[in-house]
Formats: C-alpha cells, sequence, structure tokens
C-alpha cells in the first residue's frame, strides 16, 4: 500500500487519535500555565499527513524547552534524557512512548522550521490545536505539503547539510523507507557535502542506516549511494572490491556483485517460499527477529570484502585465488563495525555470516552427491547456529547474484534442499540430543579414568557429543569407551 496525503477528515480524525495521548495532554496543560509556544514539527506532522503510523513525538518550543522537558518527565513520573544542552534539546520517556522537545533555533517559528533538512520535515501544527474540535492547521511556509504530495525530496538551506552532515544519509534513509525522490539539489548538496559525513559520530551513523536498511527495499538507495560516491564515504573498506575482477562463477566484479546480493537477498526476504519452499518458514522467523533481516544485508554487502588483498592469479589453473578471503573479510567488517558502534551482538552476527559464507557451498558437491556425512552436517551446524538460517538466506543470495558461465543452472534449488537437510539435522539430531543429559562430563574423566583437567578435557567431550550426534555412540559405556581410544592413540 502506497503513501497518500490523508484527506481533511482523515487529518482530524488522526489529530484526535494524537489528543489522545496522555503525554500530550499533560504538556499541552503545563505550556498554558508557563505560556509557552509548543509545536509538533517535522517526521511527526509528515507521518500524520501521509497517514503512517507515529512512533516517536517530535515538538519544538519557543523557550525554555529543557525546564519543560523536565516538568514533563516529573509530571508523568517518566525518564528526563537530556540529548543536547548546546542546542536545548530533551527527551521525556514515558511507558515506550518517546516525545522529544527541541527550543526554537532562530527567533519564530518560521525560522526554526528553514534551519531543517528538507522541506516536507519544515512541517508544524500548533499542539493546542488538536484539542479543538475543528481540523488542526498545518504551517507550511515552505511548499513541504506539495513536495510531500509529490514524494520528492527539496532542500531548504544547503548550509544546513554542512551544519549536520548525518542529514545526508537521512535523505537514502528517507528514499528507502518511503520512496522519496532526491531531487538534483540534494544530489548536488551530496556531492558537495558529502566528505564531511566520515566525521559524523559513529552512533548516528548506525542509527540511520541500521534504519535505511531495515526497509523491504533499501537496495536502490544504497545503489544510489553507490552512484553518487557516498556509500564509500560510509563503508571506505568497500571501495577496494571495485574492478577486482572473479572467476567464471561470477559475471561482475567483487563491488557490483556484492550490490547484487543485497538486491537478491532483498527478493528473497520478500517472498521466501519462492525459493526454500521447505524451509520459507523457518527463514522467514529467523529474518523477523530484531535486526537479523538488516545484519544479513549488512554481511552481503561485506561478505566478500576480503577478496581484494587476497587476490591472486594461477598461471597454472588460469584463474583467480582469493583463499582466507572469509577469514579476513570477518576482520575488516569489525574494523567497520567499531567505527560505527555496533553491538558486540550485531558484530558477532555479522562477523560470523562472513566467516561462514562459503561454507554451504564447499559442502554443496559432496551433497549432489549424497556423499555429504553426519559428522560434515553436523558440524556445519553446530558453526552457523544461532545464525543457521542466516548463513543460507546469505548463500542464496550470493548465489543468484553469480551468473557466471561455469555455474550450475540448478545451483538455488540445490542449496534449498541442503537448506531443507540442515534443517531436519537440527530438529531430529541435535536438538534432541541437547535436551538429553550429556553422556560424559569433566568429573567423570576425572573419576572413571583418572584424567587431570587440562586444556585436553574440551577436545574429548567435544569427541563424545559429535560421536553422539552422527549416532555412532549413545550409552555412557560407549562414550567411555571412546574416550579410552583416544587416550590411547
Amino acid at each position: 500500500m502506497t503513501d497518500t496525503i490523508v484527506k481533511n477528515d482523515n487529518l482530524a480524525g488522526r489529530a484526535r487519535q494524537l489528543a489522545r495521548l496522555r503525554p500530550l495532554q499533560v504538556l499541552a496543560e503545563l505550556a498554558g500555565v508557563k505560556k509557552i509556544q509548543v509545536y509538533l514539527v517535522g517526521g511527526t506532522v509528515r507521518e500524520l499527513l501521509l497517514g503512517r503510523e507515529i512512533h516517536d513525538l517530535d515538538l519544538a518550543v519557543n523557550r525554555d524547552a529543557l525546564g519543560s522537558a523536565r516538568e514533563l518527565a516529573q509530571a508523568l513520573e517518566g525518564t528526563f534524557v537530556l540529548l543536547d544542552e548546546a542546542q536545548r534539546a530533551a527527551r521525556v520517556v514515558w511507558q515506550g512512548q518517546e516525545l522529544d522537545l527541541t527550543e526554537f533555533r532562530a527567533p519564530d517559528l518560521a525560522g526554526d522550521l528553514h534551519k531543517r533538512d528538507f522541506t516536507l520535515n519544515a512541517l508544524a501544527m500548533d499542539l493546542q490545536a488538536i484539542f479543538r474540535d475543528q481540523e488542526p492547521a498545518i504551517i507550511d511556509p515552505w511548499g513541504g505539503r506539495q513536495d510531500l504530495a509529490a514524494k520528492r525530496l527539496q532542500v531548504l538551506r544547503p548550509e544546513n547539510f554542512r551544519e549536520d552532515p548525518v542529514r545526508l544519509l537521512r535523505a537514502f534513509r528517507f528514499a528507502a523507507t518511503h520512496g522519496f525522490i532526491l531531487t538534483p539539489e540534494v544530489q548536488a548538496v551530496i556531492r558537495q557535502y558529502g566528505p564531511a559525513i566520515c566525521d559524523m559520530p559513529g552512533e548516528r551513523l548506525h542509527q540511520e542506516l541500521f534504519r535505511l536498511l531495515a526497509a523491504p527495499r533499501a537496495y536502490p538507495a544504497v545503489q544510489q549511494m553507490a552512484d553518487l560516491g557516498f556509500l564509500g564515504r560510509i563503508f571506505p573498506e568497500l571501495e577496494d572490491m571495485k574492478g577486482v575482477a572473479q572467476n567464471g562463477y561470477h559475471h561482475l566484479d567483487v563491488f557490483e556483485h556484492s550490490l547484487l546480493a543485497l538486491s537478491k537477498l532483498e527478493d528473497v526476504l520478500a517472498a521466501p517460499e519462492a525459493y526454500f519452499k521447505h524451509t520459507a518458514t523457518y527463514v522467514a522467523d529467523y529474518a523477523r527477529q530484531g535486526k537479523k533481516a538488516v545484519l544479513v544485508k549488512l554481511a552481503a554487502l561485506f561478505h566478500d570484502v576480503g577478496k581484494p588483498p587476497t587476490q591472486e592469479y594461477r598461471e597454472d589453473q588460469e584463474r583467480y585465488t582469493f583463499y582466507h578471503h572469509e577469514r579476513l573479510g570477518a576482520a575488516i567488517f569489525q574494523a567497520a563495525a567499531a567505527r560505527l558502534r555496533c553491538s558486540q551482538d550485531e558484530t558477532r552476527t555479522v562477523s560470523r555470516l562472513i566467516e561462514l559464507h562459503l561454507r554451504p557451498f564447499l559442502l554443496l558437491p559432496d551433497f549432489r552427491q549424497g556423499k555429504l556425512t553426519p559428522r560434515a552436517m553436523g558440524r556445519l551446524v553446530k558453526a552457523a547456529r544461532p545464525e543457521l538460517a542466516g548463513l543460507f538466506l546469505l548463500a542464496l543470495a550470493d548465489s543468484l547474484a553469480g551468473q557466471g558461465p561455469l555455474k550450475p543452472p540448478d545451483s538455488e534449488a540445490v542449496l534449498a534442499d541442503f537448506c531443507h537437510q540442515v534443517y531436519l539435522f537440527l530438529k531430529e539430531r541435535l536438538e534432541p540430543l541437547e535436551e538429553r543429559p550429556r553422556l560424559l562430563s569433566g568429573d567423570d574423566l576425572i573419576k572413571e579414568l583418572n584424567l587431570t583437567p587440562g586444556p585436553g578435557f574440551r577436545d574429548l567431550l567435544a569427541a563424545v557429543e559429535e560421536a553422539a550426534l552422527v549416532g555412532e555412540i549413545s550409552t555412557r559405556e560407549e562414550a567411555l569407551r571412546l574416550v579410552r581410544g583416544l587416550i590411547e592413540t
């Protein structure tokens, strides 16, 4: 369903819904007592006009924004968060709702709106107006409603982006989440002020980038970032992939292949049943968990980032090799993740996907021929958990993005079958085994075999677990016999 500007009666109804929010009711009462002017602004008004769900409330106050935010938090028994003392900006959090209050950055409201990024964000509505019976007036001094109706991003002042270059990344985010068009003026500003994005705090870049990638169809915006030379400002690591040739399984260089992998991944995420059949629900459920979809998208962009420094041409084989590029790629991503202040969990997830992304392809020949052993299957499952579904999402996207002459035409179908068998192994072997008591513990190695605790304990217990997983042993006695054989060799 596409966004449309809401009709007047719908606008009035949406405003009445806002009027039911307790924080806005308390703030309106507080504003009346303090005799301050409070306006709903920016994204709140934009989303109201589009008829979209409003998650956060943005408000502009003519004076005493910090004091008003503190009093509001106290009255609600909520939380006061100081965002920027110099800019007089604060947040009030109450029962999951967030209200951001910012003091005018100019003598009046029109001047404050003129300091925003785009015309369609330079919109305002008097807070008191939403509590009246009539339709609230939209304050629009710069033609934002017209640009909103045309889904057109138009700059207010180019220098606003010099003051806050993160707004440049926000332009691409709006293109991804709302389908807004970047006008030639916006593109010119991106080229002019793009280099300054490198100096912005990683936390802010992380927030905007993750919002962008969370869009179901982020690829067109990412491709536009690349076309305008902006993607390399955010991820300079990707620039080295340009022009790096690959072998006959691929038809593109490493950079273009990685962008196409992102596009193909979004195709798969949009219709997993068209690709995975038996395990569509499994991979779809994985992608809906928290930020998993975003993290697999990052892995798609970075999965081959280790290829440029590992590329070698083998004359005897007449082909390029990229030995251990997956390990180096994981390390390269970790440096980028640190710069963007990714969490440990985010970094760990993407790094694991990058490091393991070749594993399904290396096992695929044996799987095709029915020669894949339970031991190899078990090692793959244990290495990839809990990102097993994400690994096959990445593998399928990687395969779809490679259309070279040496690629087997049934690669995606075989990968889907492989994913199904891996899923069955997980559910029918590994998970039931984990629910049962372990056959041996470290205490058993000490008491039954008189072994001294040390680093080798872990290897012995792992060998027992693996043997049980593939069905070679099933009792404590068999486990002890296995360990005795291992320590005698």
